[in-house]
């Protein structure tokens, strides 16, 4: 981040250039369900899909996420989810609405959440908040659908099996929302390898949700290179 990154607390804590720096996802070949970018089409079947949606590894139908998770974007956040820069939360949320079509139809936003000791840590749920400035640019309502029954270890650190393990069991459906045959938009700040959303959006479907399309900020570049 440049010098003028931290401007004592105003509306928007960071510089005009450094909010315009992130960059949108680029790649050759994205698998046509998760998004997960490739350097070559190998991985992908004839329908432009990969092996972790083809052994049905995701819980969700579709997933889109609007740059890498690296260089400024990391920076920024960073900045917004531990250093309590909520303001951020605008200008992110403008770049997570550009990574999905306005044409694509949702009836409702959910944010993945947060145990209530790390939202009471925290101060606020970053998932939430980014959740609130894409559903009302969108014009449909923000369901607070889902509850995290424990606390989970970090995912940081573990393999895709492990990921999955640690997060079996850990949400549920919130009281009785109104979930049945609608299309969700469930909304993170940052997708490793989808553990999370897969298990919130597995919990939604059987709470009643009709589709379920995961929509992130940023995701980590998994793509090996030489």
């Amino acid at each position: 981040m440049c010098n003028r990154a931290l401007l004592k607390w105003t509306r928007v804590p960071v510089c005009a250039d450094c909010l315009a720096s992130p960059e949108p996802l680029d790649a050759d070949y994205f698998c046509a369900v998760c998004n997960t970018p490739f350097l070559n089409p190998w991985p992908l079947d004839e329908r432009g899909v990969c092996a972790a949606c083809r052994s049905g590894l995701r819980g969700f139908d579709h997933a889109a996420s609007f740059g890498i998770y690296e260089g400024s974007l990391r920076s920024l956040i960073h900045l917004f989810k531990y250093s309590g820069m909520k303001p951020l939360a605008r200008p992110l949320a403008a770049c997570l609405d550009r990574a999905i079509s306005v044409d694509e139809h949702f009836d409702a936003v959910v944010p993945v959440p947060l145990h209530w000791r790390r939202q009471w840590s925290r101060g606020f749920n970053q998932a939430e908040l980014l959740a609130r400035y894409v559903a009302k640019r969108r014009g449909i309502p923000v369901m607070n659908a889902l509850r995290r029954k424990r606390a989970t270890a970090t995912q940081a650190g573990l393999a895709n099996a492990g990921r999955r393990r640690n997060v079996v069991g850990a949400f549920a459906v919130k009281g009785t929302p109104e979930l049945a045959g609608k299309n969700i938009l469930l909304i993170d700040d940052v997708m490793t390898t989808g553990a999370t959303a897969s298990a919130c959006a597995a919990a939604l479907k059987r709470g009643g949700a009709g589709s379920v399309s995961l929509l992130t900020l940023a995701r980590v570049d998994r793509r090996t290179r030489p």
